[in-house]
């Protein structure tokens, strides 16, 4: 069978099925089989015919602990583990997971349902962490040099970073993103795009060097808390068909052991990168993904997926909102608003009309929109605001009345309703204004429910700390508050990366997209890799 194969792959039968991208689907080809075909020449890298992939590969026994030690004779320049979300863009992960395993060795692509990142992340770093106790110098390069590729929607982009976030690894290896999602909107901030760029051999190997190529660039990240009386009848949870998103699952409900559980009550928590927001925006979110939960074979292209996005907006009723829509949709309506953007809290009035609030860290929402735009001289001065950066501990607050307000981010320099810039944000739920709402991270939204015998509902967004991604060289639309060439001539900004003066302990720092890491009392000499140089 290998004989045929090889005969094949020399054909121009082959060429042609990988240049017109006839990956077969994951419906009708065992990936597993496939990709150990596409193998078969690159098992080790001696026996790697093409230099430029040889400065991505990692060799076997550094990435699985008791291999045989393998002799290398040129370090990579750029070695990559690859996270796939094999469910993702229209199902199009599958195939782009055989193509990463056709060109890498097969254990440095991972399909994350199959296997949780910060597994395979913990055991790599402890593996590499007992290599260089062995004074091997490739492993001490490899970890120096590390990036790591995710291939999915916000919501799988979000989780790999939250659990290098808590991970706090030596060396945390940036992050580039690869658009498999319907939003894109992490991608399309840092220059990745917001179509997924093919899953072809050229097109792979095309995104490998605009990894190679990327510059590292930090973004804020940002906890938030959310609590509530447990209900007398009913129940906290998410409301089916969805549930909390990956970074809010990590955590839950409190356990009793944390300081910040209080007796009686649901506590959860986890984090984003993007953006946090309320409202009709989360509704309409929910509706689609809801319907894709349930009938999965009708979302298949990303295009379409898209355009049924859109209607979902028209059915929904918000382009006539004040005609569809009680009052206890807006925003003033469910929760008083307060914001601290210095160290003291103050209550943030919501104008009547808003329905839809956004807590936005990238500029780009809703599939690459800039819902803050760029204040000019004068709203900066008057208003006290500041050109929208990525790593500023500061979050863009804006609201929006209806769909039709949402229509002005598409001409140019159109925006939301700027309401603020605040290093930390506390929505104060009213007592029976609602029996649910409607929330949404970073792409991934759910159906909260409210309970009505309860005046205490909170959801706290604080920032957290910061951690790399990787910038393309070109169109990177993310700005950082330490580049020069980011900041404008005319205004100095205000110092605003001060730590808060409220320490929470430890479990309020962690993010809460992995568990905690420890290493295993089975490994000698025992090594705290958030301490290792």
């Amino acid at each position: 069978m290998v004989r045929n194969f090889s005969k094949w792959r020399r054909s121009g039968v082959f060429k042609a099925f990988w240049n017109c991208s006839c990956v077969p689907s994951r419906d009708d080809t065992d990936h597993e089989t496939l990709s150990r075909l596409f193998r078969l020449n690159m098992g080790d890298p001696s026996s790697v015919s093409n230099s430029f992939l040889k400065e991505f590969y990692i060799p076997n026994y550094i990435l699985v602990p008791g291999s045989e030690p393998e002799v290398v004779s040129d370090e990579p320049k750029c070695p990559v583990v690859v996270f796939v979300n094999s469910e993702s863009g229209g199902q199009l992960g599958g195939n782009l997971l055989v193509t990463y395993r056709s060109l890498l060795n097969e254990n440095q692509v991972v399909d994350l349902l199959k296997e949780a990142p910060d597994k395979v992340l913990s055991r790599l770093y402890l593996n590499i962490e007992k290599l260089k106790q062995s004074e091997d110098e490739l492993a001490a390069k490899i970890q120096e040099r590390l990036r790591i590729i995710v291939a999915g929607g916000d919501g799988t982009a979000g989780w790999l970073l939250g659990v290098v976030c808590d991970l706090k690894l030596s060396h945390p290896p940036p992050i580039a993103t690869v658009p498999l999602g319907t939003g894109n909107n992490l991608p399309f901030a840092f220059g990745w795009g917001k179509k997924n760029p093919g899953t072809d051999l050229q097109s792979v190997k095309s995104f490998l060097h605009q990894v190679m190529e990327a510059k590292e660039m930090k973004i804020d990240n940002w906890h938030i808390l959310m609590r509530m009386r447990a209900p007398k009848e009913g129940s906290c949870k998410p409301i089916a068909p969805l549930e909390l998103p990956h970074s809010l699952h990590a955590f839950q409900q409190v356990s009793a052991t944390d300081s910040l559980n209080m007796e009686g009550y649901h506590t959860f928590r986890g984090g984003f990168w993007n953006y946090f927001s309320m409202g009709m925006d989360a509704q309409v979110s929910y509706a689609f993904h809801s319907e894709r939960k349930l009938h999965p074979d009708k979302f298949k292209n990303q295009l379409v997926n898209q355009s049924t996005y859109a209607k979902l907006g028209c059915t929904q009723g918000w382009f006539l909102a004040s005609l569809f829509h009680p009052a206890d949709k807006n925003i003033a309506q469910l929760a008083k608003v307060k914001i601290m953007k210095r160290q003291e809290w103050e209550e943030l009035p919501i104008p009547h009309s808003i329905r839809s609030i956004v807590c936005l860290n990238l500029p780009s929402f809703s599939g690459g929109l800039n819902p803050w735009g760029t204040p000019n001289k004068k709203k900066r001065r008057d208003r006290d605001l500041t050109p929208p950066y990525v790593d500023d501990g500061l979050l863009e607050i804006v609201g929006f009345r209806d769909a039709w307000h949402g229509l002005v981010l598409l001409a140019p320099n159109g925006h939301g309703t700027r309401l603020a810039q605040a290093r930390r944000i506390r929505f104060e739920f009213h007592k029976g204004a609602a029996n649910t709402t409607y929330m949404r991270i970073d792409g991934e939204p759910w159906k909260q429910p409210l309970p009505v015998d309860d005046d205490t509902v909170v959801v706290e967004i604080s920032h957290h700390g910061q951690v790399h991604m990787l910038a393309a060289a070109q169109d990177c639309r993310a700005r950082s508050i330490n580049d020069p060439a980011s900041r404008p001539n005319e205004a100095e900004e205000d110092d605003v990366n001060g730590n808060d003066s409220v320490d929470e302990g430890e479990e309020w720092r962690k993010f809460g997209a992995a568990d905690t890491f420890k290493i295993p009392d089975k490994i000698p000499d025992e090594v705290d890799i958030s301490q290792v140089s």
